[in-house]
């Protein structure tokens, strides 16, 4: 090998030396930083879901038992029109249910069992929207009246 290009081989291994691991420490910290932010962005959805949620159940009771409440369920339904901007598809389609259920009830007695079930089936959506999965059904939700 010449002098010349061993020369020129020499300066660009030195280069790729110095460059390699700058670029790399560049590249990781980018990396490092976007999943911090990802994941603290995620973090703060959940805590929001998770307390939206909270709120929206303590209204559901509005509508079961002996806690039937015609001003939960004006609070319910103000809350309704908000959960479009945050709940998954899942738990919209199980309220508008729930609500179609309360419509076609209106004036007459409503079925306590479909009822039941239109309610389980928003906190099974609440549960799959939050946990991702889960193996419980609408019908392991239960509603318990406290009786003083």
């Amino acid at each position: 090998m010449s002098p010349k290009i061993y020369h020129s081989f020499m300066n660009t291994t030195t280069i790729l030396f110095i460059l390699i691991p700058i670029a790399t420490a560049v590249i990781s910290s980018y990396l490092t930083y976007f999943f911090a932010i990802k994941s603290k962005k995620s973090e703060a959805i959940l805590k929001f879901k998770e307390e939206k949620y909270s709120n929206l159940l303590i209204l559901l009771q509005g509508f079961v038992g002996k806690t039937t409440s015609g001003e939960t369920k004006r609070k319910f339904f103000e809350e309704q029109y908000k959960l479009w901007l945050y709940c998954s598809d899942g738990i919209v389609n199980a309220i508008n249910e729930m609500v179609q259920l309360v419509i076609d009830s209106r004036g007459k007695e409503p079925d306590v069992e479909k009822g039941k079930k239109a309610i389980g089936n928003i906190v099974l959506e609440m549960r799959k929207d939050l946990l991702g999965k889960t193996e419980l059904t609408a019908d392991n939700f239960r509603y318990t009246d406290v009786i003083e």
